[in-house]
């Protein structure tokens, strides 16, 4: 730090232009060459914000007031859209937040990875105007297709993960930790979420009051109830609720039953057992109270059984155009064999085998592998099969000893992306094609490199939003030889 800039301490407060957007959503400004990160700020404001901490070339500071607003700031919906920080872009318009989903991907890709060749495209391949850099259109170049953005940016989220707690007068509450803490913010209806959840809730709620089943505490890992898992199908209008305990039994369970089965679409109602001290929210133990240990949705025509553990994508109408991205890239004409790796319940895979020859899904949780199976079961798809382990070992393994060919791998890894020895198998296998689905940019840009470095060819990018509001967003990616 030099100058003005390098006396600053902890509470003071200075005035800043935001010029940037940093990969979590914050707002970037710089004074006298220092770099300033300030959440809930928004590109294009001028703010007033004060010191929280320093480092040496850059530092955090909170949004104090705003003294200038950025045209592309709105006002936030929700009542605790700051403290909550679970949507770190509701103070951008949406169109806005697009945007710097796209830039992030675009900036990742050509940063990380090297595609200096990526383009801001139109859907018939003409360059985009308003392409980041300014640059024209020329011969090989890599096409980023528009953002697949939502039509209606709210209630879009069919599971929620609510935690319970105490407020300083003993009072139950329920909300969303707060970010990086694990203090609870009262807030009973997300509008990101289904509208029963704040019914359920209070239902929850009524039912500890009157039987004495006291909220979790952290500190002293006392109390009964720690967390309401519900999910609801979009398609189907089926409710879930699993409450998540601290202890293997609810007192007067049939008294919460009852309540929870008077809502319309209650299909599935359990307890879940979590006796550690963890910040893990679920726990290997589901008690059944009402209904079949699942509630069932639909993805385009392909019907999905949804346990409590299971993965299951959280936004239904986004996730069917993501997947079709996915299947138009695999351009599958019935004769294929394709991989699908880290699979979870099939969502992706029964997408695939609708149009592929052979389909072979790796997932590591075993009870993800038993869903895809069921669900592959219900949909009559009896040209896939699921492998349990990990996508690292089970790939080179059947490789190596049943010399499984692949015609198109997929891979839908995790935020940390593929592991080395997966994508070396995947050079090793040599697909014609590979489609690449991540959720993470950054992983993905490195996972390209490699491949790119190894005989493949980056062909063509979209991105989807998968998260309104959020600053995560879905890619999707087609490689080829």
């Amino acid at each position: 730090m030099n100058g003005e800039t390098g006396r600053r301490k902890k509470n003071d407060t200075f005035t800043v232009r935001i010029e940037d957007m940093s990969e979590d959503g914050s707002g970037v400004g710089k004074c006298d060459g220092y770099i300033w990160f300030i959440k809930d700020a928004v590109v294009g404001d001028v703010v007033e914000a004060k010191v929280m901490k320093t480092g040496k070339s850059y530092g955090f500071a909170r949004l104090e007031r705003v003294l200038t607003p950025s045209e592309k700031r709105v006002v936030p919906p929700c009542p605790v859209a700051r403290q909550c920080g679970g949507c770190q872009l509701q103070a951008m318009s949406y169109e806005a937040g697009l945007a710097f989903k796209e830039k992030k991907v675009y900036e990742n890709l050509r940063r990380i990875g090297g595609f200096t060749d990526l383009r801001f495209a139109e859907t018939d391949g003409s360059v985009r105007a308003a392409a980041a850099d300014g640059e024209e259109t020329e011969s090989g170049m890599i096409p980023l297709y528009p953002i697949m953005g939502m039509d209606h940016p709210w209630r879009y989220r069919n599971k929620a993960q609510i935690p319970f707690g105490s407020d300083k007068n003993g009072d139950i509450v329920t909300g969303f930790y707060a970010g990086r803490t694990h203090s609870i913010i009262g807030h009973d209806d997300c509008l990101l979420g289904a509208e029963e959840n704040s019914r359920i809730l209070s239902i929850i709620k009524q039912y500890m009051r009157e039987n004495h089943a006291a909220p979790y505490d952290e500190e002293t890992h006392s109390g009964l109830v720690r967390h309401a898992l519900i999910r609801k199908g979009f398609r189907t209008g089926e409710l879930m609720v699993c409450l998540v305990i601290n202890g293997r039994r609810l007192p007067a369970a049939e008294r919460l039953v009852s309540a929870l089965r008077a809502l319309p679409g209650m299909t599935d109602i359990s307890c879940c057992v979590n006796t550690d001290r963890t910040n893990v929210i679920l726990g290997r133990e589901i008690i059944s109270l009402y209904g079949p240990g699942y509630i069932t949705d639909y993805i385009g025509s392909i019907k999905y059984r949804i346990s409590p553990q299971s993965f299951y994508q959280v936004n239904p109408v986004q996730t069917e155009k993501l997947y079709g991205t996915a299947l138009e890239y695999a351009d599958l004409t019935g004769t294929e064999t394709v991989w699908d790796l880290y699979c979870g319940i099939g969502t992706i895979s029964l997408f695939l085998a609708q149009k592929a020859g052979r389909v072979y899904g790796v997932e590591i949780v075993p009870q993800a592998v038993a869903d895809a199976r069921e669900n592959a079961r219900i949909n009559g798809l009896t040209n896939v099969e699921f492998l349990e382990g990990r996508a690292e070992e089970v790939l080179p393994q059947q490789y190596a000893q049943n010399h499984i060919r692949a015609d198109v791998i997929v891979v839908d890894p995790p935020r940390r992306g593929c592991d080395t020895a997966c994508l070396e198998t995947i050079v090793e296998m040599a697909p014609r094609r590979v489609v690449y689905v991540s959720c993470d940019s950054a992983t993905l840009a490195r996972d390209l490199k490699y491949l790119c470095g190894h005989g493949y060819e980056l062909k063509k990018v979209r991105c989807c939003d998968m998260f309104g509001w959020t600053g995560h967003v879905e890619t999707v990616c087609l490689l080829s030889q």
